[in-house]
């Protein structure tokens, strides 16, 4: 004797919504009048971004306050003082 299944007729359901939507959705994603629109919108967004961060670095920098570009400068330097510490503590232990 089968029960009725909530559970199962569910994931059935689903799995056919799922692949019948993958399958439309690959056709319409390969098609050009949907990808050249957003190929364009893509790069707006990239250059706004780009015009945002060299706005955000300029007003930093304006203030007198590092930008993420000096900041990064700094660990990059701190770091290697640390290694070069570090070694120098190496040296120093093998010879004691």
């Amino acid at each position: 004797m089968n029960a009725f299944n909530p559970w199962e007729s569910y994931k059935k359901l689903f799995y056919t919504w799922e692949a019948a939507t993958a399958t439309y959705l690959e056709q319409l994603l390969r098609n050009p009048l949907v990808l050249q629109p957003a190929g364009g919108l893509l790069t707006a967004v990239m250059k706004a971004k780009a015009a945002t961060d060299q706005a955000r670095t300029s007003w930093w920098g304006n203030m007198g306050l590092p930008t993420k570009r000096d900041q990064e400068r700094t660990l990059h330097k701190l770091n290697q003082l640390e290694s070069r510490l570090m070694d120098l503590e190496e040296r120093l232990a093998e010879r004691s």
